[in-house]
């Protein structure tokens, strides 16, 4: 069982890696370094981005409960 939970926690890592860094690459260096690059526009996700927005956070919380449970499972 143990196996499983390694590797699923990596399998979820590797894609959200994945996925964080597709949505980063639409913003402009300077947003990255603090500048406001949008011109004071505010942005709402739309489509794709919103999609993938969303599976990002489903996966954050799904890796942070694997890690949870492979900790309370190796104590017990």
């Amino acid at each position: 069982m143990a196996v499983a939970l390694q590797l699923g926690s990596i399998v979820i890592s590797v894609v959200l890696i994945i996925l964080i860094l597709l949505q980063v690459k639409g913003g402009a260096l300077g947003s990255l370094l603090g500048g406001d690059a949008g011109g004071g526009i505010a942005r709402t996700r739309r489509g794709l981005e919103k999609t993938m927005f969303q599976i990002t956070v489903f996966l954050a919380i799904s890796f942070l409960g694997i890690g949870l449970f492979a900790v309370i499972a190796t104590r017990g």
